[in-house]
Parts: structure tokens; sequence; C-alpha cells
């Protein structure tokens, strides 16, 4: 640091009049002031070496600031344009036509660059994930195209439908268009539909999957009417509270396993869930002969904290697993014991399922949230307390 100072005073001591700017009081001062070798006095220089003092207390690196910013860095390849000779820009090539212009510019815009596009910047390409879906054959699309020119070809000879058609009577089988669409492109909308909201994001991290098995969940209500749950369709928590019917397709002997939770509604931890409901080893597609590992919780959306997922899950089995580990105590109206992480349970028995299907509804608050914290949840404060109390960092009791 001496060392440093020493400089900066020898610097500033050394330097001509005519660089250190134009004086104060006329040639007077300046004459006085200055040495016969055109030097400033230590006092004058001591005050012209004060920002270099300053800097200096600051650190070393100050004084390589200036010299850093105005440093260019050589570029990493050819820059756009090199070839061109500026100075004979008459003896270019002219194009002619916009369409010869616009066919060299798709090609210049195809070659690969060192530097990245503005499209690169707007939209740069998602993360490559991890495919953790059933295996599937692959559909032979020139047999599918030659099935459906087949069954075109059928409907214009058909005069009957041809004249419903016209006169607009026609009745659309919407249960077979639903059954052709589930086998055909239906499972890869609802995959789509999930990465929108951000479902394998949350619950599987860098990992997706293809919804091969069709998973049907329905509540049903007093009144025999059924709230079905979609992609992301509204449900209340009162529709919601009591378990659902679930159904799909399986075949005999084998064995799932069904789970539903809920990514947004951990009143603590960010990142974990709460675990509504869990069966496991459960044969074909009979939901009551499975092994209810925790029982089923109805949605308890606090006050003031939106729309909540709840994502069913359904899991194919390999074989028989042991869910020992995983077993809650009935009833479980513990929030501590119901955290739960998709991700850490799928990891634990990847070897041994597969996801296969899942359907999914959005959730807010209503008046029976309020009777499912104070009876089932033992909750002391109301709903809107306990939101209140999180968002001013206060723990709920």
């Amino acid at each position: 640091m001496q060392n440093i100072l020493g400089q900066a005073l020898r610097r500033a001591a050394s330097l001509p009049w005519q660089q250190r700017g134009p004086p104060t009081q006329g040639p007077a001062r300046r004459s006085r002031g200055c040495h016969g070798n055109g030097a400033l006095p230590l006092r004058a220089a001591r005050i012209m070496a004060a920002p270099l003092l300053s800097a200096a207390l600051r650190g070393a690196r100050a004084f390589g600031t200036a010299a850093a910013l105005c440093r260019r860095a050589a570029p990493l390849g050819p820059m756009p344009n090199e070839e061109i000779d500026v100075s004979k820009l008459e003896a270019l090539e002219k194009y002619r036509s916009f369409t010869r212009y616009f066919r060299q510019a798709e090609q210049e815009g195809r070659k690969a660059r060192w530097w990245k596009t503005y499209r690169q910047y707007a939209s740069p390409e998602p993360e490559p994930k991890t495919d953790i879906s059933l295996p599937r054959g692959k559909l032979l699309k020139v047999k599918e195209h030659e099935e459906r020119k087949k069954i075109l070809k059928q409907n214009h000879q058909n005069a009957e439908m041809e004249r419903a058609a016209r006169l607009r009577t026609a009745l659309i089988p919407l249960d077979e268009v639903r059954a052709e669409w589930e086998k055909t492109s239906g499972p890869f909308h609802k995959q789509r539909l999930a990465e929108y909201y951000g479902i394998f994001r949350d619950l599987f991290q860098k990992g997706t999957f293809t919804p091969w098995v069709s998973l049907r969940v329905e509540y049903n209500q007093e009144d025999e009417h059924l709230v079905p749950v979609y992609y992301g369709n509204m449900v209340t928590p009162t529709e919601a509270s009591n378990p659902p019917e679930v159904s799909y397709e399986a075949d005999k002997g084998s064995l799932w396993t069904l789970l539903l939770t809920n990514p947004d509604g951990h009143l603590r931890e960010t990142d974990a869930e709460y675990l509504h409901w869990l069966g496991t080893n459960i044969p074909g597609n009979d939901i009551k002969a499975g092994k209810e590992i925790c029982h089923y919780l109805p949605p308890f959306p606090a006050m003031g904290t939106g729309y909540h997922r709840f994502v069913f899950l359904l899991f194919k089995q390999e074989r028989p697993i042991d869910f020992s580990e995983d077993i809650r105590p009935t009833p479980c109206h513990s929030l501590k014991m119901r955290t739960f992480s998709t991700f850490d349970f799928y990891r634990k028995h990847e070897d041994s399922m597969t996801p296969a299907g899942l359907a999914f509804f959005q959730c807010q608050w209503d008046s029976s949230v309020t009777w499912v914290f104070h009876q089932l949840l033992s909750k002391k404060r109301s709903v809107g307390e306990c939101c209140t109390g999180l968002l001013r960092g206060r723990a709920v009791p």
C-alpha cells in the first residue's frame, strides 16, 4: 500500500502544469507555484493525487478498471461480411430480384454460426427431457393413411350420409370419436397440456411421459350428478369432498398404483407436496381391491392462494412392490405426515413401476375448506388467519 501511495504522489508531482488544467488565479499564481522545471510543489501534488489515493485505499484493482473497460476482446470467429471490400461496393453482384435475394438469405440463415441469433435469444431451445413413459410400438403411418383413405371412400359412396351432411342433419357419434382420439392423438394432446401446466416440471423435474392409458376420474354428487376430471378443468373443494370413481383399461393380472397429490398447497416448504390419496398393488382396474397406503383427504386450498393443481397419476407395476416405508397411519390428518415428493417416490420404485396415465384439475378455496381445516386438520386458526400468518412470515400451528 505504501508503494502505491508513493507512486501516486510522485506521478502527480512530476506532471507539467499544462496537463493539470488552467490555473485558478492567473499567471501570478502559476509563477509563484511552479519551479524551474515546471513541476508542482509537494502540497499541490498531494491535492492532485487525492483521487488516486482514494482509489488506492479501496484497493489496487481500481487502477486497472478503466483499462479493462477499454480493452476489446477478439471475436470468436469471422465477423459477418468480412470478405466484402467496402471500397468497391459497385463491383458487387446484384440480386436483380427479390426471389433470388430471399433464396440466398434462407441459405445463409441455415448455416451454422459461432454467434447466437435473435431467435435463439428470444426463444431458446428447451432443455432435453428424459422420456419415462411406457414402451409403445411405433404406428405405421402408411397403414394408418390407407385406412383413412378407405373410410373416406366409403363415406363418399354412402348416399344417405351425403344427404344428411348436406341438410345438416348428420349425427356424429361422440363416443366413437372420443375412443378414436384416445387411441391416436389423444395421449400427445394430454402430454402437451401437462407440460403447459408445469405438471412434469414440478413432479418429475426433467422427466416426461406420454399417458398411453386413458384415466377417467369422476366425483359423484348427492343429486346423482357426476363431476368429471379432465386436464385442467375447475372442480370446487365441495365437489371433491369424497373419493372419486376411477376407471381405466387394464389387462387381467396387471398391477397398478394410483396417487393424488397437490404440488401447490404446502404451507411450509415451497418444493414439497401434500399427498391426498395413495393406493398400491391394485389388481386390474379394481381400485377397492388394492392396498390403500394413504386414505383420501379432501382438497384444502388456503384462502387467497389462488388455484391449486391436483394431479392423479397412474403407474403400471411390473411386479408386486413392498410399500411398507410409505404407509401412513389411519386416519392420517397430520400435514407433516402428508408431506410428499412424487419425484422421490418414483425414484425409489422406478425399477418396478412406470407412469402410464394422468388427469388433473384446478381448485380454489370455498367454504368447505374451513371445515377441513378445523375438523379434520384440527387447526386452531381460521383459513384466512393461517394464510395471513404465512404471508407475514409466522408459522402456522
